[in-house]
């Protein structure tokens, strides 16, 4: 099995806002992820096209715990940019708890 960014062994994170409500217990990150499709492992052979993805992150809190996390990530544009496909839909989501 491949490691997750091995199709995009330059892929990295830039957080660009990270907001803070404390009278809720969450915390928002904003950011954008960038990456160059040049190694192997992915749905296609290495296009050498880079990308950028926005993405959010919001986290609800227990204490000094992650009680829930989800994240929303603008994949289709990233698939498109990186020569990996025409769409995979207008917006994916995850989430996770």
């Amino acid at each position: 099995m491949n490691a997750p960014l091995s199709p995009l062994p330059d892929g990295r994170a830039e957080v660009r806002s990270f907001g803070v409500d404390e009278s809720r217990n969450k915390v928002l990150a904003y950011g954008v992820f960038h990456g160059t499709h040049t190694g192997e492992g992915g749905p296609v052979a290495p296009t050498g096209k880079s990308a950028k993805a926005d993405y959010v992150y919001a986290m609800d809190f227990e204490g000094d715990k992650i009680r829930h996390a989800a994240v929303g990530v603008g994949i289709a544009r990233y698939v498109r940019q990186a020569g990996l496909g025409e769409t995979v839909g207008s917006a994916e989501a995850v989430s996770r708890g």
